[in-house]
């Protein structure tokens, strides 16, 4: 039901010029020489996969400990006995996770060790997974915001419970930011050129421009999911890292229906663990392994399309084809705009939600285009795989990596500026995902088919029209060049100082053209076990007993500008609900 959600504006207050002092403290923030200190929690519950034992039984095991199986986790912990199941390692300590300023460093690390995995569609789309505790949350730009009233009723959750789950976790990771010139240039542009009103700062999802929330503190730390495990009960949960589940274990009980009975997974060593789920009847296995990796595992363990499994011998459990159906990812261009002066650094904080469906944010500063230095790791830089002066398949490593030496060879002011993109709402546009291997650690076959809805392309040339309007806007003149035009941007080539823009062959692109050719992720990627296909809206797997899936696989669209506060409350709020059902469930008993 949607009784209850509301929509609670708060007013933001404009931050106009910084002091000389405040901008020199800003500078010195950013390049390294002042780091706050961060208080960062500390969990007797959580150890490496190695200590664990050879068999182990529990009232539920969540497979994943990301952006929803940190806040589900530490929900049933309140009453049972939970274990949660990491293939990769904490975030704490690790600055290239923690810091505001290294924002990218992670993605861009391909060892085997490393927070975050890529892969690439078979759109030619360079993509990231998360493989830390905390999930995406410690990859991510940071935004926070809620999903629309719309979008809670049509996924027919509480509205009283979707508040207070939201208002849970936001207690712990989210923050008001600090609007400088270049994003008050860009909410001004947004309200100049028609994306009215102007909301201030809420997390709520209003048609008009707003200030958004934040993960990252006053001081440039992020916090994430993994900070929600405060909340847990120390006794009665267990976090493994370096935990990689391989296996959901299968029987019967006296009925042809499928019940799980737990899970294997192998540690850091190799060795094999097996985790069971108490007998009895009510407890469950819960996957939150997220939009890849969720799908992926039900396929290994053989709930999926039963002809793709028996081409990788997989022994069906449950023919459903739906399994892996229905990826999208939103697709995301952008437009480098170089400024004359310097641009603080930042990274999404103002969003305008259209009422044609394309959502408008903006980052900024050196370390967010790439290059040299602090410049390395930006939200753009071909160092994560976001290039886009070629064609999506064009973007071989060869090519990634002569990007990153020719910017890494521009002077500093080439950098000057920063970005404004677009995301498409939805997007209709739908792929699906397939088994290349058996080995869980290895990426799936995953195509997005980006713009095949020709709806998607349509908001995204009105997206790019209205960016147009806003670099164009007199609220953004202290931020361009007199003799830069529109179409001069727009066909940037790569020896232009940002190598960022697509490459043609003549000057006269068309926006249809552009979209495709410069389209990158903005990491929102979301499908795989649908609602109502995979799972049903109490998120239990169709046709099997004692498995659920809670996490971004089963939405249908994602939610709001930026999904990850809606993926926390998620977790979250399934978590009381599966409470509640088991509480009343035991005192009827």
């Amino acid at each position: 039901m949607m009784a209850g959600y509301q929509v609670h504006n708060r007013q933001g207050r404009y931050v106009g010029a910084a002091s000389a002092f405040g901008m020199i403290l800003l500078s010195i923030f950013h390049m390294g020489f002042y780091a706050a200190s961060a208080s960062e929690p500390t969990y007797s519950f959580m150890r490496n996969a190695t200590e664990a034992p050879a068999v182990s039984y529990y009232d539920y095991i969540i497979v994943g400990g990301g952006t929803a199986g940190c806040p589900l986790a530490a929900t049933l912990s309140q009453n049972y006995s939970v274990l949660l199941l990491e293939r990769g390692g904490s975030p704490y300590g690790n600055p290239n996770i923690t810091n505001l300023a290294a924002f990218g460093a992670a993605m861009s690390d391909l060892s085997l060790s490393s927070p975050s995995q890529r892969f690439i569609s078979e759109d030619g789309v360079i993509n990231s997974r998360a493989r830390v505790l905390g999930g995406a949350s410690c990859l991510n730009a940071g935004f926070y915001t809620r999903a629309s009233p719309e979008y809670v009723r049509d996924a027919g959750w509480d509205g009283n419970l979707v508040n207070e789950s939201y208002q849970w976790g936001e207690r712990k990771v989210a923050f008001e930011p600090t609007v400088r010139q270049w994003q008050a240039a860009v909410r001004d542009g947004l309200m100049e050129v028609g994306v009215q009103p102007y909301n201030g700062f809420t997390y709520d999802h209003i048609y008009g421009t707003k200030i958004g929330g934040t993960i990252f503190d006053e001081a440039g730390n992020r916090h994430t999911a993994a900070d929600l495990l405060q909340y847990a009960n120390p006794t009665g949960i267990t976090v493994l890292l370096y935990a990689s589940v391989h296996k959901i274990l299968f029987g019967t009980r006296g009925t042809s229906r499928p019940v799980v009975h737990g899970v294997t997974f192998r540690d850091s060593r190799g060795i094999k663990h097996r985790a069971y789920v108490r007998p009895g009847g009510a407890s469950e296995v819960i996957v939150s392994a997220g939009a890849i990796g969720s799908p992926q595992l039900l396929m290994l363990s053989g709930v999926g399309p039963a002809d793709q499994l028996r081409a990788h011998n997989i022994s069906v459990v449950l023919d459903q084809p739906l399994v892996g159906q229905g990826m999208s990812d939103n697709p995301m261009n952008a437009i480098f705009v170089p400024s004359p002066s310097p641009v603080e650094i930042s990274l999404i904080q103002v969003v305008g939600i259209t009422q044609f469906g394309s959502y408008i944010e903006a980052a900024s500063g050196e370390n967010f285009a790439g290059g040299s230095s602090a410049r390395d790791y930006g939200m753009f830089s071909p160092k994560i795989g976001q290039l886009s002066t070629v064609p999506p398949k064009q973007r071989t490593p060869e090519v990634l990596a002569k990007a990153v030496e020719a910017m890494s060879a521009l002077d500093a002011a080439a950098f000057r500026g920063g970005f404004i993109l677009e995301k498409i709402m939805g997007p209709l546009s739908t792929g699906h995902l397939e088994l290349r291997t058996r080995d869980v650690d290895d990426n799936p076959s995953i195509t997005f088919n980006y713009f095949k809805d020709p709806e998607d392309l349509r908001r995204c040339v009105q997206g790019i029209s209205t960016i147009e309007r806003v670099i164009e806007s007199r609220s953004f003149v202290n931020f361009t060049y007199d003799y830069f035009s529109m179409q001069q941007l727009l066909n940037m080539t790569v020896n232009s100082p940002i190598n960022l823009l697509p490459k043609h062959r003549n000057s006269s692109t068309s926006l249809e053209q552009y979209c495709r050719d410069s389209v990158m992720t903005i990491w929102h990627y979301h499908g795989g076990c649908q609602v109502g296909k995979v799972v049903d809206r109490d998120y239990k797997v169709l046709g099997v007993d004692a498995l659920r899936v809670i996490d971004g696989s089963t939405f249908n669209s994602s939610p709001g500008t930026n999904p990850q506060a809606t993926v926390m409350m998620l977790g979250r709020y399934m978590g009381v609900q599966i409470l509640n059902e088991r509480l009343a469930r035991e005192g009827s008993d």
